[in-house]
């Protein structure tokens, strides 16, 4: 009797476990089924890619004029406000003209003289020739006659050069503007002695509306930029800036020109924009930072940075999500970068995806779940 309480006491206990390792059996077997893990994609697209460059530069006048005398003398005037604007014309200085309206006063007192010597030798001329016929003058006579006549039409013309030399003289004792922009400071003041073509510069205009920004590349990223878009530097160039105090210039320029020859101490090449002025913001030797889009390419596939793996080769492969859902590695050729993407050379097609995120837990031939991310 009491082996037979042991027997169903063990069995009822035997039961039990066989109940409760049933019972667990199902969830350990759902936790041993594989997870599809879960990575963020990026479809490849065409999209045309405009590569900028950013450059630093500096401001520059777009015409400078310095002020020195054509003529010598005292200057009587000084006719204008230091740092005003000044119109092209416009007299600054005034030299003391009164030797010179006493040389054109004697040029034309000359010339007056030359015209009336040349006035009798015509006439005496003319009366010499009609007598020819009547063999009371010779030859002769009426042959010095017209030489005198030429020599006096020669005077004539020595004394209109000189008047005219005498009023140009006259006419550089009013010292002008030759463009109109913003003058700076006077160097001389009223009695000063002036010399014709001193080295001293009297005063300078600057003519800042619009104004240059010469700015300065690599020739080496220049080269390459017109090797591979080489229909880019026929294109016209807008151009931004960014001035010195880290804000957005509110106008845009333009490209002008490119040096045509390379600096040899730095290997940078100059490139000239343009820019309007009218505020007078910018000002001559102020440094910038100009941005220009230098070439433009169609039909570009990006890929994210993020998606792109470096052998230790140096070459590149993504991991690519194929239509059945399985992941492939794919090397591919990069060209230049674009913000956060390369430009795909070869080895990426439109369409594809490839992983961006969740890259580190997947590996090729697994099947993935995709989710689409936005770049």
């Amino acid at each position: 009797m009491r082996q037979s309480r042991l027997f169903l006491r063990n069995s009822s206990f035997l039961v039990m476990v066989l109940w409760v390792l049933s019972g667990c059996s199902e969830p350990a077997a759902e936790a041993a089924a594989p997870m599809v893990p879960e990575v963020g994609v990026y479809q490849i697209q065409a999209s045309t890619v405009v590569y900028n460059s950013e450059l630093p530069g500096r401001t520059t006048d777009f015409r400078q004029a310095e002020i020195r005398p054509q003529v010598s003398g005292i200057l009587q005037k000084r006719l204008f406000t230091e740092g005003q604007q000044v119109q092209a014309g416009e007299v600054l200085y005034q030299i003391d003209p009164a030797t010179y309206e006493a040389v054109l006063a004697t040029a034309e007192a000359n010339l007056n003289r030359a015209q009336v010597t040349l006035t009798n030798a015509k006439l005496r001329l003319s009366r010499l020739q009609g007598l020819l016929n009547t063999q009371v003058v010779s030859q002769q006579d009426v042959d010095d006659a017209n030489v005198t006549v030429l020599q006096a039409d020669a005077d004539v013309k020595a004394a209109l050069a000189q008047r005219q030399t005498a009023q140009i003289n006259l006419n550089y004792t009013k010292i002008k503007a030759p463009i109109a922009g913003q003058i700076g400071r006077s160097m001389v003041t009223e009695g000063a002695l002036l010399t014709a073509n001193q080295s001293e510069v009297l005063a300078t205009i600057r003519q800042l509306d619009p104004i240059y920004v010469d700015l300065t590349q690599s020739s080496n990223e220049l080269l390459q930029l017109r090797r591979q878009f080489p229909d880019a530097q026929h294109q016209p160039v807008a151009v931004s800036l960014q001035l010195e105090d880290g804000s957005v210039y509110a106008a845009q320029g333009q490209l002008q020109f490119s040096e045509a020859s390379v600096d040899p101490s730095t290997g940078m090449i100059t490139l000239r924009a343009v820019f309007p002025n009218p505020q007078g913001e910018l000002l001559p030797g102020m440094f910038v930072r100009a941005t220009l889009a230098q070439a433009e390419q169609a039909n570009a596939l990006l890929i994210p940075q993020a998606a792109v793996m470096r052998t230790p080769k140096g070459g590149a492969n993504v991991l690519v999500v194929k239509a059945d859902g399985k992941v492939e590695s794919r090397p591919v050729a990069l060209g230049r970068s674009h913000q956060q993407f390369w430009v795909a050379e070869s080895g990426i097609s439109e369409g594809e995806q490839v992983i961006v995120a969740g890259i580190q837990k997947v590996q090729p031939g697994l099947q993935v779940k995709a989710v689409p991310v936005q770049e």
